[in-house]
């Protein structure tokens, strides 16, 4: 068989559909997540920083390090299984731990962190979470831990993966700084079913935190969206009365039309990624497969009535942003046009006077013309006597007689001189 040249990323792009595996998790047990993100362009950081982060942590323990360049990393840390997962715009930590703590959602379990290590972090916090997986207990049970861990008024409860384990998790943050979320699976339940449970909540709760940013982007612009929303409306207002100049007018449209622009832009990239997470996190619950436990309302109806209408208002103040800089862009291409057939009116006008000053320049130069002519007239008669007076004499010609017969001759001779050289320079 003849062999055949392999695309430079075959294998890469292969291996990428295999390179974050589920763990494998066995019940009781539990998990630790961290998320982590730089405050500002977090999509633009030094990667190499949260590789070196992460070799800090395994140098604590003795654990091998990364593959440069790597973008996840599974593997023993002590008596702990670490999965770091570095993302667009932050990096996870997951610590699963083979036993439980005595006391539910102990916030010293998150001290497998080191504090120092914490500290020193390059970015900050954007969620992080305990994670309880117990055994089922039955209904009656799970009802009573559920009410006592969580806060009933938004306690979210379901049966998942077609009865394969009950979920729980209220998604507010405990004391600790943490969110909790319990999972109780059946005894039929795999190891790596459960290992995918867990991965899902995870990134449900991650991804939920990363979208409320565009909600949070839309709060920070929104009283400066409605001064400039005020401004353009007065502005196209004073465009249909005529009230102000309409270069004035321009100007102040062309100022306002560029800020929204900026907006847009500072704004555009948060947008897409909040509808990216937004999707990414109904997914999620989609493919959980709920089911109602006990009357509870499920993950879905939770994020339905809260994470829902906050994805809208992101969506309806970029439409907002965007239909406001098209109104701009259009005002300022209907100004634009009424300057310039102002200024072509103007224009106009100069034209017409120009016209008519160069009418009486005309007039004028004709004017001098004729006026030339009669001076120059003057004095070639004057030569014309000097030189013809002794002629006259010999033949009995008074001068004021030589002077009447020459002075017709020369004006012709000058004016069809001058005549000539006009159409010339015509």
């Amino acid at each position: 068989m003849t062999p055949i040249e392999d695309h430079p990323l075959r294998y890469t792009l292969a291996n990428e559909l295999h390179a974050r595996p589920f763990p494998s998790l066995e019940a009781p047990c539990g998990a630790i997540y961290l998320a982590i993100k730089r405050p500002e362009d977090a999509a633009e950081r030094d990667r190499d920083v949260d590789r070196a982060h992460l070799t800090q942590l395994l140098d604590r323990y003795g654990a091998p390090h990364p593959q440069p360049g790597a973008t996840h990393w599974f593997g023993e840390v002590g008596k702990f299984k670490l999965k770091w997962e570095q993302h667009t715009e932050f990096v996870t930590y997951t610590m699963f731990m083979p036993t439980l703590e005595d006391r539910p959602f102990d916030p010293k379990a998150f001290e497998t962190f080191p504090a120092d290590w914490l500290a020193s972090a390059p970015g900050v916090r954007i969620t992080s979470a305990l994670i309880r997986v117990e055994a089922d207990p039955g209904a009656d049970e799970i009802v009573t831990r559920v009410e006592d861990w969580f806060v009933p008024e938004s306690l979210a409860v379901s049966t998942v993966l077609d009865g394969a384990a009950t979920v729980a998790g209220d998604f507010r943050i405990d004391a600790a700084g943490h969110m909790r979320l319990a999972v109780f699976v059946a005894d039929v339940t795999g190891e790596r079913r459960i290992g995918r449970i867990v991965q899902r909540l995870c990134e449900i709760e991650t991804y939920k935190s990363m979208s409320m940013l565009g909600l949070a982007r839309v709060r920070e612009m929104g009283p400066r969206l409605g001064e400039l929303d005020a401004i353009l409306s007065g502005l196209m207002s004073a465009m249909t009365k005529g009230d102000t100049g309409a270069e004035d007018t321009l100007s102040e449209l062309l100022a306002t039309s560029a800020e929204l622009e900026s907006l847009l832009a500072q704004s555009s990239f948060r947008f897409g990624a909040t509808g990216a997470y937004e999707a990414i996190v109904n997914q999620r619950i989609e493919v959980l497969r709920e089911e109602r436990f006990n009357g509870r309302q499920t993950f879905a109806e939770f994020m339905m009535r809260r994470f829902d209408p906050a994805m809208r208002t992101v969506k309806a103040s970029e439409r907002r942003l965007q239909n406001m800089a098209e109104r701009a862009t259009r005002a300022g291409d209907l100004l634009r046009t009424r300057v310039d057939v102002e200024r072509s009116s103007q224009n106009q006008k100069l034209l017409e006077s120009m016209d008519k000053r160069a009418d009486l320049q005309l007039r004028l130069q004709k004017t001098v013309e004729g006026l030339s002519v009669v001076a120059i007239s003057y004095y070639a008669v004057n030569l014309v006597l000097y030189m013809a007076q002794p002629a006259a004499y010999a033949v009995g010609l008074s001068k004021l007689v030589l002077a009447a017969v020459t002075t017709p001759l020369v004006v012709l001779a000058v004016w069809w001189m001058v005549h000539r050289i006009r159409e010339k320079m015509e």
